[in-house]
């Protein structure tokens, strides 16, 4: 009999911290700048990273310490991540929310590259925020 992983035995809400820092694959896409438009509520991704992103190691470089470095950061959590509609669609915590499993790319299943992130990518503290419309991207995989 086959044993279940961790994250097919426990809903979001039971895992631990450990656990659910597991999840994430690092892919940076909830690091970019994003832009909702106020009529439609449509959200659209840029090319701009937060300052704090180590784009080659996939990383926050302040990770302890991001939502009071970076106010706008937002900590994403078993009991906030339902709220969140502008999660990536290729979040892993957002898979697992919607489809209880995890992709079959994700670290946990095989050792496969993560979602890339755009090649042009630009720091957010590089870009005046008047600016920010020109950046966005048009990307089916967000």
């Amino acid at each position: 009999m086959k044993q279940k992983n961790f994250w097919e035995n426990k809903e979001l809400s039971e895992l631990s911290e450990d656990e659910w820092e597991q999840i994430c694959c690092h892919c940076g896409r909830c690091c970019l700048i994003k832009l909702q438009d106020d009529e439609t509520n449509d959200i659209y991704y840029t090319n701009i990273i937060c300052h704090l992103f180590d784009t080659e190691k996939h990383l926050c470089t302040k990770y302890a310490d991001r939502c009071s470095l970076v106010p706008e950061c937002i900590k994403i959590t078993p009991k906030n991540i339902q709220n969140i509609t502008w999660m990536p669609k290729k979040c892993t915590y957002r898979i697992l929310l919607e489809t209880k499993d995890l992709p079959s790319w994700h670290p946990l299943k095989e050792n496969t590259p993560k979602p890339s992130l755009p090649n042009n990518l630009i720091k957010n503290n590089l870009v005046d925020e008047k600016y920010l419309e020109d950046y966005i991207i048009e990307d089916e995989e967000f």
